[in-house]
């Protein structure tokens, strides 16, 4: 077994990550598998190199340990560029040159797990349009997810415990693989990254299962392995709402100050016992 924890250097980890780190390093090491780190720093704009010393800082003191250096997605982007050339060669992805604004303000946008649903404004562009259009205006790239699923079949994927479910990734539309400040998408990074790095068993939050079925089109297009998923319920606030990194009171830098053993708040979250307030929820 091989698992992974992969924290975006955004903001401090709260006790959301913290669970999932745990399931995730326990799930190995009971296996005497391994367990990995991977910084999911694509986000430029946004990472912060002092945010990703915090995180290892944060996981050490819960007494997580991990094999190997961890790894980092800006170290791939060749990988990622890579996947989007052979996708892009077999006409499965295209150029996109529409604003969020006109996304939101078309009446043709229903909305799907991943927000509005892209009304395929720019799929029908012509070779000649789309030349002289990528030349000086800002774009992304698309998936065609209907002709990505012609040449994939009917997919599947296993939750752990509950057995084969079917993936929908129409229901996601046409999703954006890159971007000119994003060389990759969540959805394309991750997928390629948990494949190079030989994860077996993917342990998240229950708010990517739907994910997942973008993730499993993805692995039939650029034969990849498909791993064993396991989506565990969040952890919430006494307001009932997921965690973010905005919620300072639940980082683990917060704890930690507050005198709370990280060794020991781990083997509460390994037996699903929570801080009081917080509490265990499926979306």
């Amino acid at each position: 077994m091989l698992t992974r924890f992969a924290p975006s250097p955004t903001g401090e980890l709260h006790l959301g990550h913290a669970y999932s780190a745990v399931l995730a390093h326990d799930a190995a090491r009971r296996a005497g598998g391994k367990f990995l780190i991977r910084i999911d720093d694509i986000d430029g704009s946004r990472s912060r190199e002092s945010f990703v010393g915090a995180s290892l800082a944060d996981l050490a003191w819960l007494g997580i340990d991990w094999d190997g250096d961890p790894v980092r997605q800006s170290a791939r982007l060749g990988d990622y560029a890579a996947a989007l050339d052979n996708l892009r060669a077999r006409g499965l992805v295209y150029p996109c040159f529409c604003t969020r604004a006109d996304i939101a303000a078309s009446l043709s946008a229903p909305h799907g797990p991943s927000g509005a649903i892209y009304p395929g404004t720019c799929r029908g562009l012509s070779e000649t349009e789309r030349t002289r259009r990528l030349a000086d205006e800002p774009h992304c790239w698309r998936l065609d997810t209907a002709r990505a699923l012609a040449e994939s079949g009917d997919l599947q994927w296993e939750e752990a415990g509950q057995g084969l479910r079917s993936a929908d990734p129409a229901a996601h539309g046409d999703i954006v693989l890159a971007r000119k400040d994003a060389p990759a998408s969540y959805h394309l990074a991750s997928t390629l990254d948990d494949a190079a790095m030989g994860v077996t068993h993917v342990i998240r939050g229950a708010d990517l299962i739907a994910s997942t079925d973008v993730h499993r089109l993805l692995q039939a297009l650029l034969d990849l392995p498909t791993p064993l998923y396991r989506h565990h319920a969040l952890v919430c606030g006494p307001d009932g709402k997921r965690l973010a990194k905005r919620d300072a009171a639940a980082s683990l830098a917060s704890l930690r100050a507050a005198g709370i053993g990280g060794r020991a708040l781990a083997a509460d979250l390994a037996a699903g016992r929570l801080p009081a307030g917080y509490s265990l929820q499926n979306p």
